[in-house]
């Protein structure tokens, strides 16, 4: 079947759709801006191929780009292999170091802003803003729940250190957006290792649940049954979207099979007296019922 095609703005216009809903959707997460007023869902698995086609602008380069300017903020995430979930994609941004000059077209941003030596680096023959000031510049513009996504997959690849981050927070004191910046970059942890994990953990913390431990080992005596993705005393939680993106796929295993494998490890836990919580993509955006489950189980419900 084929896949439906891009929504673009007029046709969602002409269906009944508002621009304040557009921004709703966009600041909720629901909808990723690409390329001149086309969206997708969140969840569409085109955002990767959305990041690459972006990365072809990048290469391709743009009608305001600078010869004193270097890549930075979404575009350098990209060019760094960033998970940019839910940061629009339709311009490609640049930076100079200068205090004022900064032009904005609709496929293109040329920033103005101090920019050191240090902050600069270069990927693939091209010069970028380093993955902390990338996340410094993203963390002052981007929501909270974006910029931890970043922040969480730079920790786990090891492309940056907390040191960095806030060094690259302090060279940025003073300017509009790094208290955000700061609450984003200091939630974030190297722990976790996937999209939906770092988007369950801002859920977690913003349901008023306690804090979980990250990617625990379960054992029954001296068996290993398992890593699980977050743990509280008695109480495991698991984001459901690892088996169906082949995270637990061996080579020629059939999907099938890691699914039946997956709920055997999870009966094994549930032997030992855990309580089992899972959730999935979907209820991530409307975590109230899952956080209800989680309450329950932490009071020893079932």
């Amino acid at each position: 079947m084929d896949e439906p095609p891009v929504m673009l703005r007029p046709r969602l216009l002409a269906a009944g759709w508002s621009d304040g809903e557009l921004r709703r959707r966009r600041r909720s997460g629901e909808l990723v801006a690409v390329g001149r007023g086309g969206y997708l869902p969140a969840t569409d698995p085109r955002l990767v191929e959305a990041a690459a086609a972006h990365a072809l602008r990048i290469e391709s380069g743009e009608p305001l780009r600078a010869d004193d300017s270097v890549v930075s903020h979404v575009s350098a995430a990209v060019v760094h292999g960033l998970p940019v979930w839910n940061l629009p994609l339709d311009r490609v941004h640049r930076t100079r170091d200068r205090r004022t000059g900064g032009r904005r077209t609709p496929t293109a941003h040329l920033h103005a802003a101090p920019l050191d030596a240090g902050e600069v680096t270069e990927v693939g023959g091209r010069l970028v803003t380093t993955v902390a000031r990338t996340l410094a510049d993203i963390g002052r513009t981007a929501g909270f729940e974006q910029v931890v996504v970043l922040a969480d997959a730079a920790l786990h690849r090891r492309l940056v250190d907390p040191e960095a981050l806030q060094q690259a927070l302090l060279r940025a004191a003073g300017w509009r957006g790094v208290p955000a910046a700061r609450r984003a970059l200091e939630f974030a942890d190297h722990r976790a290792e996937s999209v939906g994990e770092s988007r369950s953990r801002v859920a977690i913390a913003r349901a008023g649940l306690p804090v979980p431990h990250l990617q625990r080992e379960v054992s029954s005596g001296q068996v290993w049954l398992g890593r699980v993705d977050f743990a509280w005393p008695g109480v495991v939680g698991e984001f459901d979207g690892r088996v169906k993106y082949g995270k637990y796929l061996r080579p020629g295993q059939d999907p099938g099979d890691a699914v039946f494998a997956e709920k055997q490890r999870e009966d094994r836990i549930r032997d030992e007296g855990l309580r089992v919580v899972r959730w999935i993509w979907d209820e991530l955006r409307r975590f109230g019922e899952v956080s209800e489950r989680l309450r329950r189980a932490l009071a020893g419900g079932r």
